[in-house]
């Protein structure tokens, strides 16, 4: 018997995706069979209508900061030969060691903008616990961290260690102790926006949290990314300690399409962390975007976290061509580029 709500609730992202109501929301997380087919094509309609038809994807690659960061010569050239295989982003994941120096951080951001030697390559670097960490470290405060890292180079932080937005799940997910404040997260983010950076922003689903948790999660990112205007894109990642179903994971991304329609623009289909048949659905279910190529190079392959994860341009045009779109390489901020 059809579920009276999830029918409701299905009307109402047809006619108006910004007026569901929370209950609504919660009641799509939880579609299947023709109710998940049939909010998959509300929300590939509206990401048709908002971004276009375009596949889009960044040619980056990944540092580990814990492993280079104190090395600013050796970054230098991971950069260099990073930007002549064509890479356009350069990442750094991962806190910079102790030994790096009080002023580490920076050092690293000015190292990445020496060996790019090239204005058109974009930093992404440090997530909210770092942030805290650099400033913590230079006696500043985040902000005036934030400012000095983006005259040096630095152009967008990522929005992971996120989890999920709410303290109870947050300290059951650090074994019973409290994790840094929701309230923290958002502010260091806010501040990020506020001096001219702009961030990515995710979700790790499939854990301890409800569906209703999910939610507010969602409308938080919501009300930061339309209040700021910094936030680039929407990036749900699968819980490594209980993966969620396919079935979840596409009601998710295309829940996420509709209530940060306005405020995000762009849902991405991170490649690296589901199966390629999953993929292709998230395409044709509201998301627009692969994420990265994640080129190892020659030079040190395992400097970065994902090393030997890597998508070929061949691989992302058979994905797009797999739905039927375009595939469009762009930059951080999805801006166009050549084409691919």
């Amino acid at each position: 018997m059809p579920d009276p709500l999830l029918q409701q609730a299905l009307a109402a992202a047809s006619s108006s995706p910004g007026a569901l109501t929370d209950e609504q929301a919660v009641a799509l997380l939880g579609a299947d069979g023709d109710d998940l087919e049939a909010l998959a094509a509300l929300a590939d309609d509206l990401r048709r209508r908002r971004v276009g038809d375009a596949v889009t994807f960044v040619v980056n690659r990944n540092l580990d900061g814990t492993r280079v960061g104190a090395d600013p010569a050796h970054v230098r050239e991971l950069v260099a030969e990073a930007v002549q295989l064509g890479a356009t982003e350069v990442c750094v994941q991962g806190p910079v060691p102790a030994q790096a120096g009080p002023e580490g951080y920076l050092d690293l951001v000015r190292a990445v903008t020496a060996g790019a030697g090239t204005p058109g390559v974009h930093l992404h670097a440090f997530r909210v616990p770092e942030v805290l960490d650099a400033a913590a470290r230079r006696g500043s405060t985040p902000r005036d961290f934030l400012v000095a890292a983006r005259e040096a180079g630095l152009g967008s932080v990522p929005g992971t260690a996120a989890k999920v937005l709410d303290d109870a799940v947050r300290a059951e997910l650090n074994g019973g102790v409290p994790d840094l404040p929701v309230a923290t997260w958002v502010e260091v983010l806010r501040t990020a926006h506020e001096v001219g950076l702009t961030s990515t922003s995710t979700l790790v689903h499939g854990g301890p949290e409800t569906p209703a948790q999910q939610v507010a999660h969602l409308r938080l990112l919501a009300d930061v990314a339309a209040s700021t205007g910094g936030v680039t894109e929407f990036i749900a990642m699968p819980s490594p300690l209980s993966p969620p179903s396919a079935r979840a994971t596409r009601a998710l991304h295309a829940v996420a399409r509709l209530l940060l329609d306005g405020s995000v623009d762009h849902v991405q289909a991170a490649w690296p962390k589901h199966p390629v048949d999953l993929v292709a659905d998230l395409l044709r279910g509201g998301a627009d975007d692969l994420g990265g190529l994640l080129l190892d190079g020659t030079l040190d392959p395992a400097a970065g976290q994902e090393a030997g994860t890597t998508l070929t341009r061949e691989a992302a045009a058979a994905l797009a061509e797999r739905v039927g779109r375009p595939l469009r390489q762009r930059t951080t901020r999805y801006g166009d580029l050549a084409p691919a």
